[in-house]
């Protein structure tokens, strides 16, 4: 008896994490988001800190949240997003083969990217969605993690994180939007992506004042989300989206009440304190799921 308890202790063993924490990472800022318990209340917190300075960036986390899962959401500076045909290959080569498929795409070489892929139930082409990452950057963002005591749950990208904002079976269409960043048009349904695209010309769209909306920002937006909901109803035969959903900083509100009026859908603006703590939150709902 006496043996058996005593081989279970390790005394330099650290206790495993028990808290979840949504963490979006940007180039010089890092956004954190804990939910709340019946012994605290939700928490959000956004740390600046140098470029790539991921030690920093950590470190702060740790002093303010202590230990946890980590569920990571990278920012589009961190990515490409490539859609290339699909080998003919099985599943297990699948990788493999998509490292030859966008070797003349990226401009690092193979060895240096790590990628994923993944693809919608509702595919209408032998197409696939690539994201690639310079794997130096990568590590070095896991390594800084895992040194300051972290678990890294799993590492998404924005395009998936959107796939969290519901969990209902209806289509909506999400546009979010980053400071520096072109708007990501997304339409999600029962927690998959079934189209994404991100949309040139709204780069400070979030600078723009309420009035200055009017005079044909929103008109032009939405253009532009009208030719996204004709192809996922023409191209994907899929019923009209039940909403449209602004994830983003600026005037959204006006935004929104002057979008609705183009649309029969009703039109929400994200109320939170920050487009990146939206990601974050939605980072944080990823592990939840995994938990189902």
């Amino acid at each position: 008896m006496e043996e058996s308890l005593l081989g279970k202790l390790q005394f330099w063993r650290k206790a495993a994490p028990t808290q979840n924490l949504g963490v979006y990472i940007c180039a010089e800022k890092i956004s954190v988001f804990q939910a709340a318990t019946d012994e605290v209340a939700a928490k959000s917190m956004t740390f600046s800190f140098n470029p790539h300075d991921w030690e920093n960036a950590f470190s702060q986390v740790l002093k303010e949240f202590g230990v946890a899962k980590l569920q990571l959401v990278l920012a589009a500076d961190f990515y490409q997003l490539l859609l290339v045909d699909k080998p003919n290959v099985q599943d297990e080569e699948l990788n493999a083969a998509l490292l030859w498929s966008v070797k003349d795409i990226v401009t690092q070489p193979v060895t240096d990217i790590h990628l994923d892929y993944f693809e919608s139930s509702k595919q209408t082409t032998n197409k696939v969605n690539v994201v690639v990452t310079e794997k130096p950057v990568l590590l070095a963002i896991l390594l800084a993690a895992k040194t300051a005591g972290f678990v890294t749950q799993g590492v998404s990208i924005e395009e998936m994180a959107m796939s969290n904002l519901f969990d209902d079976n209806q289509a909506r269409l999400v546009l979010s939007h980053r400071e520096g960043q072109e708007l990501l048009l997304t339409v999600v349904r029962s927690g998959e992506v079934f189209m994404q695209r991100r949309v040139r010309g709204f780069l400070q769209i979030d600078k723009v004042s309420a009035e200055d909306l009017a005079y044909g920002v929103a008109d032009n937006l939405s253009l532009e989300l009208q030719r996204s909901m004709d192809y996922f109803e023409s191209q994907l035969r899929e019923a009209p989206v039940s909403s449209i959903e602004l994830v983003m900083d600026g005037e959204r509100t006006q935004l929104a009440n002057l979008i609705s009026a183009n649309f029969n859908q009703k039109v929400t603006a994200y109320n939170g304190s920050s487009v990146e703590v939206a990601f974050a939150q939605l980072a944080l709902a990823e592990i939840a799921r995994g938990d189902v």
